[in-house]
């Protein structure tokens, strides 16, 4: 479990600032933040959104795609360096799993919004499969699999709410 509202289990690494794959991985520093840095790291990601919006659908998509893949070597390479399986401040995947929440969605603060609280609901609460994923499977893949699939989950409910309400 990467998120709750208490403080990290374990210290952010120094070299989360001077490591650019370590910056990156700990979402520019949000995963630093002692308090839900999941969270945090899903709010750095929302700006991000609009600007992936510009890309037609299929260069969104093929935007997650590398962002999955890149995120499963990143992920496992900071958890290597750090020697924690999957420590509190890595946010690159809450980041990704924020980004497929909302592709397809129609532009707007208020969707954004929706999204965010949408994902974040799926990925603390981690329903059945995620759940199992999040125990079973293990390094950069498994760092990321669970927002992943918390992300398809949000991005079924958020398909759902653009249909009912467009």
């Amino acid at each position: 479990m990467t998120d709750s509202l208490q403080a990290p289990a374990t210290p952010v690494p120094p070299s989360v600032w001077s490591n650019p794959w370590h910056n990156l991985a700990f979402g520019f520093g949000s995963g630093t933040l002692p308090k839900a840095p999941g969270t945090w790291g899903s709010l750095v990601a929302l700006p991000f959104v609009p600007l992936w919006q510009l890309l037609p659908d299929w260069g969104y998509w093929l935007l997650l795609g590398v962002a999955m893949l890149f995120g499963c070597w990143l992920c496992g390479k900071v958890a290597r360096d750090l020697g924690v399986h999957d420590h509190e401040g890595i946010v690159w995947d809450e980041m990704v799993g924020i980004w497929i929440t909302l592709w397809l969605v129609p532009e707007g603060w208020y969707w954004l919004l929706a999204g965010f609280v949408v994902f974040r609901v799926m990925d603390i609460a981690k329903p059945w499969p995620i759940s199992w994923v999040d125990r079973k499977v293990h390094g950069g893949l498994g760092i990321m699999l669970d927002d992943v699939l918390a992300g398809v989950a949000a991005w079924l409910v958020m398909q759902g709410l653009v249909w009912a309400l467009v």
